[in-house]
């Protein structure tokens, strides 16, 4: 794999085809990365105590990158 943390990428393809990003993350044994800003989830996070309201956590999930 030639991609890098630290490289600029464009995505070309799916929900997020055009926009443009930095490598966060390379997970070269699954053949995927994770760039910042793109292909962004939301996570519940459930209160912890009483009292304590639980949250929405934004997250960047890995995407596919080819060989």
């Amino acid at each position: 794999m030639k991609i890098k943390k630290g490289d600029n990428i464009i995505v070309i393809a799916g929900k997020d085809k055009g926009k443009e990003g930095k490598v966060a993350e390379v997970l070269r044994e699954a053949d995927r990365v994770v760039i910042d800003g793109i292909n962004m989830r939301k996570r519940h996070k459930k209160a912890a105590k009483a009292g304590v309201k639980g949250e929405l956590i934004s997250y960047a999930a890995p995407i596919p990158c080819p060989t």
